[in-house]
Formats: structure tokens, sequence, C-alpha cells
């Protein structure tokens, strides 16, 4: 054998050993970090996040008005922005200042949500299977909250309203075989609506906080049971 056949075996006898060690190696699809930050005065933005695995995070703010967010988390120990602390502005994790934004959240196998809301007529729509935290504070107006949490493992959901939540309406559902904990705070010179469904065979708990000014009443739904 001359040299160079030597040198093409070498190579092609490596080249078969890494496809092996890529075989037989897992692999995995996981701790992807998405950050986005809104800059500029656009409007009218649509965003879409996939993400598949575990341990992913999305982070981002915006500031202006008319966008739609839509994201999907499937696997474990995945989360969407959020942070123990907040505060207006792009700094703080989360945000959302503008006005007229749409998000819709999807996650799957567990994972937590947070989110800090400066701007008025958003809506919030959230569904979590597994094992899920929520947490939502509201420091606007005319603000829609719509979350599902079902599956197995433990459901916590925090909706607090800061100021004024004139207009509002808080939908929250939480089914399955696991603890459901609620913590919610309404409060504003205009009607409010909160809507709370909890179900299943384990402990069920709220906590609600509601002050309610107007003459036009406030509306308070609470079922809970097998």
């Amino acid at each position: 054998m001359n040299v160079v056949s030597a040198v093409v075996v070498l190579v092609v006898s490596m080249i078969r050993f890494l496809a092996l060690l890529l075989l037989a190696a897992p692999v995995y699809a996981g701790d992807n970090h998405v950050h986005v930050e809104q800059v500029g005065s656009g409007d009218n933005v649509d965003l879409t996040v996939d993400q598949i695995g575990y341990d992913n995070i999305i982070n981002f703010t915006f500031a202006h008005q008319n966008n739609v967010f839509d994201f999907m988390q499937q696997g474990n120990g995945n989360s969407i922005s959020w942070v123990s602390y907040w505060g207006s502005g792009k700094s703080w994790g989360g945000d959302v200042d503008g006005t007229g934004n749409s998000e819709e959240v999807d996650q799957f196998d567990g994972a937590t949500y947070g989110r800090h809301i400066w701007g008025n007529n958003n809506t919030v729509e959230v569904w979590q299977d597994g094992e899920h935290t929520f947490n939502l504070d509201i420091h606007a107006d005319s603000t829609d909250v719509d979350l599902w949490q079902e599956g197995s493992g433990v459901h916590y959901a925090h909706s607090y309203f800061y100021g004024s939540a004139d207009g509002s309406d808080v939908d929250l559902t939480q089914k399955g075989n696991a603890n459901h904990n609620a913590q919610i705070r309404l409060q504003g010179t205009q009607p409010t609506t909160l809507n709370l469904l909890q179900q299943g065979s384990t402990n069920q708990s709220y906590n609600l906080t509601q002050t309610c000014y107007t003459t036009g009443g406030c509306t308070v739904n609470v079922t809970q049971g097998n």
C-alpha cells in the first residue's frame, strides 16, 4: 500500500469512528436562551418562538403597540421571562410596556411563566400542561388574562393588578391531579370580572383581594370540586 492509500484509509477509519461516537452518544436539545429586545419606534411586530427540549429560556422586552407574541415550550425546566423584582423599563425582565399587545403561550411538561405589564388594553393567554408556575404583575387598565393549567404536578397562579384594574377580566382554570393555588388581586373604579375554576381530587385554595369602587359592581365566580 502506498502512502496516499494509507492516508485515505486512515481518514476513512477516523470518519467511521466519529460517526459511531455520534450514534452512541445521546443528543439533547436544551439550554437554549432566546433574548429579544424591541428597539426603535416600530409597532405591529409578529414574534413566534418554539422551543423543544429542556432548560430553555425566553426573555424579551417590548415597549410599543399592537404586537403579537406566540410562544411554545415543550420539555422540563423551561421558563419565560420571570424575575422576582419588577419595575417599568427594558432593564427589567419580561416587560410589556406598550398598548394593544397580544400574547399566546403554550407550555408542556413543567415550566415557569412570568410577565410585567405596564400598558393598557393588552391580552395574555397561557396554557400550561404539567407542574407549572404562573406569575403576572399588571400595572394597567383593560388587560384580559386567560390562564389554563392542567395535568399532574402542582399548579400555582399569581395574577396581581397594582393600581387600577379598570375593565379587566381574569379567567383562571386549574385542573388535574395536583394541588391548586391561586393568588389574585383586583381593584379599580370600573367593573372587573374574575372567573376561577379549581377542579380535582387534591387540595384547592385561593386568596382574593378585590377592591371595587364602581357603582356598577364587580363580578366574582369561584367553582371548586372534583
